[in-house]
Formats: C-alpha cells, structure tokens, sequence
C-alpha cells in the first residue's frame, strides 16, 4: 500500500516512539524510509542572539540510527532541514513531496483537552497541509505483534 514513509522527527523520546510503527509499514510494504529531521531556530528574546533548538549531538543520533536501519536491510535515507521562518510541519510536507512518501509518521505528547489540544501543533499543521495521511503515535501506544 505505502511506498515511502516519512518519519519525522526531532530526536525526541516522543519522536523515537513513533519509529517502530513507521519501521513496521516498511517491513510490511517493503517501502522505503525517509527520516526528516527540521533544526528550528530559536530567535532569544530582547536581542539575544539566534540559535538552533537542537545540537550537534542530536543529529550525530540520528545520522547513527539512520545508518543502523541500513546496515539492517532498511532502504532508509535521512533529510535534514534548517527552519528560519515558518513551521517545521510546511519542511516535513516539502521532503515527503520530493520523496513522493503516501505517508509521514510522527510521535505526539497527546494533549489532554484542558491543554487546548489532543495532538501537538506539528501534527495539526501537518493534518492542515492536507498533502497525505499522517499517523500520529501517541506516547502510550504499542506495536501490536502481527501473526
């Protein structure tokens, strides 16, 4: 059914949580794997210099994960962006676009509805981008063991 997956990530426990649905559809469909990975930069308050939310170490990980999924017969590649302006959900939908992905996967915090949301705010913008379905993993939720 699905030829290209896109996972997207931050490196998150959140985010790697959704990874073993994303590898599970692979398997299935024997598809290939894009894992995005968006740097978002971070403007400091009352001129406080620019800075990424994520460091160096963060996309070493998952440069290491990406090259393990390889090593384990996964056609899995990384994409990595830089997010200056905008949401990170407008990058992921342009590197599944340019991967011609029928899916992207992603970990979400599920938010209570006192929070004001049920999903987080990278998997509503993606849901209103309307490109293609997403999956949204919820922290509690696990692999069911296919007979």
């Amino acid at each position: 059914m699905f030829t290209t997956i896109v996972w997207a990530t931050d490196g998150s426990e959140t985010a790697t949580h959704a990874l073993p649905f994303a590898l599970d559809l692979v398997a299935r469909d024997a598809a290939k794997l894009v894992a995005v990975h968006v740097r978002e930069l971070v403007v400091g308050r009352m001129g406080g210099y620019p800075v990424y939310a994520d460091d160096e170490d963060t996309r070493a990980r998952l440069a290491e994960r990406v090259e393990s999924l390889r090593s384990e017969g996964v056609d899995a590649v990384l994409e990595t962006r830089s997010c200056i302006s905008g949401h990170a959900a407008k990058f992921i939908a342009e590197v599944a676009d340019e991967h011609g992905a029928d899916l992207i996967v992603l970990g979400t915090h599920g938010h209570t509805r006192l929070g004001g949301a049920l999903i987080g705010s990278t998997t509503q913008a993606l849901l209103r981008e309307g490109t293609m379905p997403v999956l949204a993993v919820p922290e509690g939720a696990h692999v069911r063991a296919v007979a």
